[in-house]
């Protein structure tokens, strides 16, 4: 295929992906509609493409029709189900760039562009964090600051913050193992990812005391003094201690800061979850939510959830950066062999990933798009439209909200349906009908449905709709 082709290739995805998008932010399409595997292999005709390829000008649209009809549609506003961003146009722009340059970045010559970006924006995180100090674009070595590393995902970022807090509490473990008697306290209501980490640190699962939380899943602080106790009398050693920035389900935080207060009376390492609702610390409204963060020693926080960037984007941060550098341990000298006169940095050695993508470049571009009051007034308006639509379910009188969100994440049932099963079923109902997309949640025993607001063209003109919809089904259920 000429240059001309693949440029007028990239004109017909262009355009696909503009109709794509602006039929489903007027809502004009289905948010997704579950279809069989294949059935869908049979529409994309993947097995012929596979086979004998030929994608060109003439047919592209053969595959490319049924592959956006059949997928999610995160633009609709009738998206409210998981905490996934619909991306801004900066994010689709970077993920194009890459594509075509290619610069895998965990090592400087190999991306130092986006190397360079990937810095400043994490000392952008940081400085949010309060671990940084003196310009985000500079890079004077700085003993007082904190540092992070950007990854593909909250699971590899709670994963890097285990293992630094291994190295820090037992800095022979890379060489002789993982000690057999070290614990990790979390909330009961922790990330499925922790208790990966855990194990996969070699720690297994055995080694996470789980601590005590309220009905609504929020960590009891008063309570960790009994759990750290229960651990010691187990004859384990408590090394490090998890808390949540919001919960997945309910969105509500912990109480950080008096977690801190227990970390630092028995030295434990502090790490904060926060891939949801760190971004809190870009607005001066919920920021409060936060409070404590600075006590912390690590902290994970996405991008490609509340900062509106492309999956996948996560950053892991450290108060002190001898944390980061003391993680892991390697000898890769076809890889890594500058010395002092090196021009740049490598990050690899901070990362999980030998290869990295341009990560930060993706948040960069939605900063440089939006700015960073842009960013915090995204952040305010979903946190305060989710507040509105509690107020609005919660007066209606067949539906029930447990809590007063937090973030935009929100739980509620239909008091018609009674059972659990019955809620899943009617949620069901719902998905199949097309025009909507929830999750749900199980809090307390209970079944709820759950809202993430995820996208700004979600207004309660949308959630009015929703109400109607889930009575229409739950009517069909119990007919």
């Amino acid at each position: 295929m000429t240059t001309r082709n693949h440029e007028n290739l990239a004109q017909l995805v262009l355009d696909a992906l503009q109709m794509y998008q602006s039929k489903s932010e007027r809502g004009e399409a289905h948010v997704v509609q579950q279809k069989r595997e294949s059935f869908l292999a049979d529409a994309l005709g993947l097995d012929k493409w596979i086979r004998e390829g030929g994608l060109t000008t003439d047919n592209v649209n053969a595959f490319l029709t049924p592959y956006l009809e059949h997928s999610q549609h995160l633009h609709h506003p009738g998206f409210i189900g998981h905490q996934v961003a619909v991306p801004h146009e900066g994010a689709a722009i970077a993920d194009m760039v890459h594509g075509v340059i290619n610069n895998p970045m965990a090592v400087y010559e190999m991306g130092p562009t986006a190397s360079v970006i990937e810095r400043v924006v994490v000392n952008w995180m940081l400085e949010k964090t309060g671990w940084f100090t003196g310009a985000i674009d500079g890079f004077e070595h700085n003993a007082n600051n904190g540092a992070g590393v950007l990854t593909h995902g909250g699971s590899l970022a709670n994963l890097t913050a285990v293992l630094a807090a291994r190295a820090h509490a037992a800095p022979d473990a890379w060489a002789l193992g993982t000690p057999d008697n070290f614990a990790i306290i979390a909330p009961a209501a922790t990330h499925y990812s922790l208790a990966r980490a855990v194990s996969i640190a070699g720690f297994g699962q055995n080694a996470i005391r789980y601590a005590p939380v309220n009905d609504l899943e929020a960590l009891q602080p008063e309570k960790l003094e009994q759990t750290f106790m229960e651990a010691c009398d187990n004859g384990q050693k408590v090394f490090m201690v998890s808390a949540n920035a919001c919960t997945t389900a309910t969105g509500l935080y912990d109480p950080i800061d008096e977690v801190a207060e227990f970390c630092e009376a028995h030295d434990l390492w502090l790490h904060v979850d926060g891939a949801h609702g760190g971004s809190a610390l870009l607005s001066d409204k919920e920021r409060h939510h936060m409070k404590g963060i600075s006590r912390a020693d690590s902290l994970t926080w996405d991008a490609h959830k509340m900062m509106r960037t492309s999956a996948l984007c996560a950053a892991i941060l450290f108060k002190d950066q001898s944390a980061m550098a003391g993680t892991f341990h390697q000898d890769a000298s076809y890889i890594f062999y500058g010395g002092e006169d090196q021009i740049g940095f490598d990050v690899g050695p901070y990362a999980i990933e030998c290869t990295k993508s341009a990560l930060g470049a993706k948040l960069f571009w939605v900063l440089a798009m939006e700015g960073e009051k842009g960013m915090a007034k995204f952040v305010e308006k979903q946190y305060a439209d989710t507040r509105a639509f509690y107020d609005f379910i919660n007066a209606q009188p067949d539906f029930t909200c447990p809590y007063r969100p937090e973030a935009n994440i929100l739980c509620f049932k239909y008091d018609g349906i009674k059972d659990n099963a019955a809620q899943l079923a009617l949620r069901e109902k719902i998905l199949e009908r097309g025009n909507f997309y929830i999750t749900t949640a199980e809090v307390g025993r209970v079944r709820y449905l759950r809202l993430s607001v995820m996208n700004p063209l979600t207004t309660l003109e949308t959630i009015q709709k929703l109400l109607i919809e889930i009575r229409l089904c739950a009517a069909g259920l119990q007919g």
